[in-house]
């Protein structure tokens, strides 16, 4: 299997950009975060085509960046993750 540096490479492409969350700041009632480990994850964003809620944008090193005022915790982005660059982490509160 050859490597997948983009979204090119998958053959998938956006129909439409998802947008912020639309029930509003969710982040409180999350019991699960993800977290991006950088060591792992080769920036396909990935992870943004999936976000159901749109709350995954690049950081200025191009790595994904999670919103976590809006991110519910579903773990869609953490599933759908090829490189399995992604951890659901409990929240502590």
């Amino acid at each position: 299997m050859s490597e997948v540096k983009s979204l090119r490479d998958l053959g998938i492409w956006v129909i439409s950009k998802p947008g912020k969350a639309a029930s509003g700041i969710t982040g409180t009632w999350r019991t699960f975060r993800p977290v991006i480990n950088r060591g792992k994850c080769n920036k396909c964003m990935v992870c943004w085509l999936y976000c159901p809620e749109g709350v995954i944008s690049k950081d200025a090193d191009g790595y994904p960046r999670v919103d976590y005022e809006f991110c519910k915790g579903c773990g869609i982005c953490a599933y759908e993750c090829r490189v399995k660059a992604i951890d659901m982490v409990e929240e502590v509160r």
